[in-house]
C-alpha cells in the first residue's frame, strides 16, 4: 500500500510523544513493505528528504511562527497564531498537491497544529480514505490539555474558548472515515463534546520495540526513581518533586530527564537535595539506560493524560510505573501487577506509594514481572498490523 502520514512535527523536532510514533511507524511501514510518505513542517532546509525509506515533505505554513516554537511565544500572539491556524488555505493547496502527486491509498493524519485543520479537507475533496489519530484534545481546547490557566481540569470554557472551538467542530464535521486513539479515554472525551459521533473509533495502543527482550539485572541497595518527559506545568512533575521530598530516606535518587517550560521553576524546588538530579532531553540508548537503571517510573500527571509512551518505555524496561489515576493512565497501570495509581495530584498518597516501595525490594521483583508480562501486548509489530487491518479495510 502507499500511505500517506501527516503530522506537525517530525524528529529532530520533538514536542512530545507523537512525533516520535509517527517516525517510528513510518519506518516500521516501510519495513513492511509499504510505500510511506509523510507531510509535516520543516525540520532542515530540504523541501523534500528520504530518510530510512520515508520520503518526508517539508511544508512551511504561512502563520507567525512555525509550531516547533509555540510553547516559546508570547500570549499576545498566541491567540492570533490559533486564529491563523483554524483554517489555512495556503497548507490546504501544498497538501492537496502533494496528495495529487502521490496518490496514496489512505491518508493518516495525527497532531495536526501548526497545519491547520485544513489539512484534513484534501483526502475528502480527492476522495482517499482519511485516518485521524487524536493524541490529545486540540479540538475541544485551545490548550489541548482541557487546563484551565490556573492549571485545573476546565469545567467552564471561556466564551472565546467556546466559540473556538465550536468552528473546530464545524471544521471537522464529515471528514474523517476512521477515528483512532491509543485510550479509549479520549475517544470518549471527544465524542461526549460532540465530536465524530457518527465516525467508526478504534483504540489502538503505541507500539513499542522491545530489543529482543533483553533481561536486565536490578541494583535494590539503592532505590532509583525515575520521571521523563515534558516539564510543564500539566506532567505534575511538582507533586513528583514535593513527595519526594517529604521522604527523609538517603538511599534514594530522583532522576528527571527531560525539557520545557518549568525547568527552572522544578530546579529551583529541587535546590539542596542532592538525591534530585536534572537531565536534559534524552533519546536512545542514553534513555533506555535509564529506565534500566531505575526501580521505579513515575507518572504524575494532572491532566487528562493519553497513554504516555513513557509507560510503555518503562515496561519494557522491566520497570514498574506509579502513575496518576487520570486519563488513559488506568489503562495501562494495573494495581499491584506492573505498578501502582494514585489521585492525581495527592502528593500524601505519591508519597506513601513511594515510601512502601522503597522499602520492599521483594514487591518490586515482582512488578517488574508483571510489566514484562503486560508489554507483550504492546509490541511494535502488533500495533503495525493493527493499522494494517484498518487501512486495508478503507482502502477496499
Amino acid at each position: 500500500m502507499k500511505i500517506c502520514l501527516i503530522s506537525n512535527l517530525y524528529p529532530p523536532n520533538v514536542l512530545g510523544g507523537a512525533e516520535v510514533s509517527v517516525k517510528k511507524v513510518s519506518e516500521e511501514l516501510v519495513k513492511k513493505g509499504h510505500e510511506v510518505i509523510v507531510i509535516t513542517t520543516p525540520f532542515s532546509e530540504n523541501d523534500v528528504e528520504i530518510i530510512n525509506g520515508v520520503k518526508i515533505y517539508q511544508v512551511k505554513p504561512l502563520n507567525l511562527y512555525e509550531i516547533y516554537h509555540h510553547p516559546n511565544q508570547s500570549m499576545l500572539l498566541k491567540p492570533l497564531w490559533h486564529i491563523i491556524d483554524l483554517w489555512n488555505p495556503y497548507d490546504e493547496r501544498i497538501i492537496e498537491n502533494i496528495l495529487k502527486t502521490e496518490n496514496p491509498d489512505v491518508v493518516h493524519i495525527h497532531n495536526f497544529k501548526g497545519l491547520s485543520l485544513s489539512s484534513f479537507a484534501p483526502a475528502k475533496s480527492l476522495k482517499i480514505p482519511l485516518v485521524f489519530t487524536t493524541h490529545d484534545y486540540s479540538l475541544v481546547c485551545m490548550r489541548a490539555n482541557l487546563l484551565n490557566s490556573s492549571g485545573e481540569i476546565c469545567k467552564n470554557p471561556s466564551a472565546l474558548c467556546k466559540i473556538y472551538n465550536q468552528i473546530q467542530k464545524h471544521l471537522a464535521k464529515n471528514k474523517v472515515d476512521l477515528l483512532i486513539s491509543p485510550s479509549q479515554f479520549v475517544i470518549n472525551k471527544l465524542k461526549s463534546n460532540g465530536l465524530f459521533k457518527d465516525v467508526k473509533s478504534k483504540k489502538i495502543p503505541l507500539g513499542i520495540e522491545l530489543k529482543d527482550n533483553e533481561k536486565f539485572e536490578k541494583d535494590y541497595s539503592q532505590t532509583n526513581i525515575l520521571y521523563v518527559g515534558n516539564l510543564g506545568e500539566h506532567k505534575g512533575v511538582h507533586i513528583l518533586l514535593k513527595a519526594f521530598r517529604k521522604i527523609e530516606n538517603r538511599n534514594i535518587r530522583l532522576d528527571i530527564v527531560g525539557k520545557g517550560l518549568c525547568s527552572e521553576k522544578l530546579k529551583s524546588m529541587s535546590e539542596n537535595d542532592n538525591r534530585i538530579k536534572f537531565h536534559d532531553f534524552l533519546e536512545g540508548k542514553e534513555l533506555i539506560k535509564m529506565y534500566q537503571q531505575a526501580n521505579l517510573t513515575v507518572v504524575p500527571s494532572i491532566w487528562y493524560d493519553n497513554s504516555p509512551m513513557v509507560i510503555y518505555e518503562s515496561f519494557s524496561c522491566r520497570t514498574p510505573v506509579i502513575g496518576s489515576k487520570i486519563g488513559g493512565i488506568p489503562e495501562l497501570i494495573e494495581d499491584g501487577f506492573n505498578g501502582y495509581l494514585f489521585e492525581a495530584g495527592n502528593v500524601n498518597e505519591l508519597q506513601k506509594l513511594l515510601e512502601n516501595l522503597i522499602d520492599s525490594p521483594e514487591t518490586l521483583k515482582k512488578l517488574e514481572q508483571g510489566t514484562y508480562e503486560s508489554v507483550q501486548r504492546y509490541t511494535m509489530d502488533k500495533h503495525i498490523k493493527q493499522l494494517e487491518r484498518e487501512y486495508q479495510k478503507l482502502a477496499k
